[in-house]
């Protein structure tokens, strides 16, 4: 209803009424009660100018995908090969660009919808879900496991044994093995070498640049932090069985997991504080010509934006935890989240963030409520190692089928506080029945789903949000319609597009222009 041609009607409509109606209420006072009715009647119609995606105001040395695009989709083998990198794993990386999504984009390019790209997908979950299913026989995986997903069983079998050989594909342990009981003496200065850009970036030619530089508070931890999350990620391993015990020492104490590396710590003058960190997921980390660029993933909300027929789109979230160490011995920083590299385990976070994706801190956590997020931390990773050795053959690691970054940290917010605010969540429990794993897949089940294409709550989409000040967000447009959205909440009128609502409003729509031209044909009989 809000496209040109509604308009061309309405606008013909209203002024042809308008000049029967003013001919004819001027000898007949009864005009004047059809011509309220008409005029209400129009009143409820949608007259939404065609909506063009804002390219601006942008925050300072950033530009658009699009504007990087229209500069360089010229270029002989540039746009495949900036699809090609896009597809490849990454730290950030909330966007699985299924063949479907990358035809999508391609097509985008190549037809210069500009506007499109933008907003790039703005499909529902339910329209990306079914995209997903078939990537395993792109990547060259078994289809068996699309095959499980899709039928709603587990493949059952033996559970082999953990190796390192396997794990490493799926877990950084640095030095540390699986098969030996080893020691890592925390009172000793980290041996790791400092922060390198060595394989986080790359030159694509043509002034671009894929990966991020250093963060200058965070990159000279970078070392510390380094041989941090490989321990950490040893002594989570512990957890396993058939494995040897590895043991972290400080002033004396010893650790065989990471909540107890954590206890040992702050017992030691260390000050810990673990938080619940959203960010807006960047799927590009693209640089050109020394500017940033501005690359969400947009996911269509459902949710109507008020006095529009547009849905909200919103750009999906990036999750993870993130523990920040300082004192006596340790000064680092980590994060933990499961990620698009397949990997759930604790990684080191000193790259740069553009500063359109903003941060958050949705909880902090210190104390016993700190080892407790990492006691679930370190479950949920031996959980995921049980699953990478029950399915070897999924895709990405299991990413999507097995869950997004959100879906662990939603189900550790939803034990610590009670809620989960994050979307989307995208994790398949018919995987998650390892009864060793009991404690996680209860977690899991007990988390909103998205997978079926449900709509998810506002609270959710406020939730994931990486900042409380919609001002605060600098990507063109979207927060003059989270704010409409957000009074509509609060007013209790906000509508989804589709369902009963939004067909009362569509259906208000018909009954106007029906009632309008029944009158401007009952006005014409009378005249004659």
């Amino acid at each position: 209803m809000g496209s040109n041609n509604g308009m061309s009607l309405r606008s013909s409509l209203s002024g042809y009424v308008g000049l029967q109606l003013s001919s004819y209420v001027r000898s007949r006072r009864a005009g004047w009660v059809l011509a309220a009715a008409v005029v209400g009647a129009l009143a409820g119609c949608r007259s939404d100018a065609k909506y063009v995606v804002p390219s601006g105001p942008m925050p300072p040395n950033t530009v658009l995908l699009s504007q990087m695009m229209q500069e360089l989709s010229s270029q002989p083998g540039f746009t495949e090969a900036m699809l090609a990198q896009l597809n490849e794993g990454q730290k950030r990386g909330p966007a699985l660009l299924t063949p479907a999504l990358i035809d999508h984009m391609r097509k985008m390019i190549l037809g210069k919808d500009w506007e499109g790209l933008n907003r790039f997908p703005g499909w529902t979950m339910r329209e990306i879900n079914p995209t997903v299913r078939v990537v395993g026989h792109v990547a060259g995986k078994d289809a068996k496991v699309e095959e499980t997903a899709t039928a709603g069983g587990a493949p059952s079998g033996p559970v082999k044994k953990a190796s390192t050989k396997q794990m490493k594909e799926y877990l950084d342990l640095g030095p540390y093995t699986l098969e030996r009981g080893e020691t890592a003496d925390l009172d000793q200065p980290s041996d790791r070498p400092g922060f390198s850009t060595e394989g986080l970036t790359s030159a694509l030619g043509d002034g671009v640049v894929r990966g991020d530089g250093a963060d200058p508070a965070l990159a000279p931890l970078h070392s510390e932090s380094q041989r941090l999350s490989e321990v950490l990620n040893r002594l989570a391993m512990n957890g396993l069985s058939g494995t040897a015990s590895a043991t972290a020492s400080i002033a004396g104490g010893k650790a065989t997991t990471p909540e107890e590396l954590v206890q040992a710590l702050i017992a030691t003058g260390h000050d810990v504080v673990v938080s619940d960190a959203r960010y807006f997921a960047n799927f590009g980390h693209f640089h050109y010509k020394g500017q940033d660029v501005m690359m969400p993933f947009f996911i269509n909300s459902q949710i109507l934006i008020p006095h529009t027929t547009r849905p909200l789109l919103v750009p999906v979230s990036h999750a993870e935890y993130e523990w920040t160490i300082r004192g006596p011995k340790i000064n680092a920083s980590v994060a933990w989240y499961f990620g698009i590299d397949g990997k759930a385990e604790f990684r080191t976070m000193d790259e740069l963030n553009q500063p359109w994706v903003l941060g958050r801190h949705a909880h902090e956590y210190r104390g016993a409520d700190a080892v407790e997020v990492t006691r679930l931390t370190g479950r949920m990773m031996v959980a995921y190692a049980h699953l990478h050795m029950r399915h070897p053959a999924m895709p990405f690691g299991g990413y999507y089928g097995l869950g997004v970054c959100q879906d662990s940290v939603a189900a550790i917010e939803k034990k610590m506080t009670g809620t989960a605010t994050l979307f989307p969540n995208t994790a398949d429990t018919v995987f998650f029945n390892d009864p060793r794993d009991a404690e996680i897949n209860k977690l899991i089940a007990a988390i909103p789903k998205d997978r079926a294409g449900a709509m998810p709550q506002p609270e959710r989409i406020f939730g994931s949000l990486p900042t409380t000040d919609l001002q605060a967000i600098t990507i063109p447009g979207l927060t003059a319609d989270l704010v409409s959205v957000r009074s509509a909440w609060d007013e209790g009128t906000l509508r989804r597009t589709h369902g009963r609502g939004h067909r009362v409003v569509i259906g208000l729509e018909i009954f106007g222009f029906v009632l309008a031209l029944g009158v401007v044909g009952w006005l014409i009989r009378r005249r004659r």
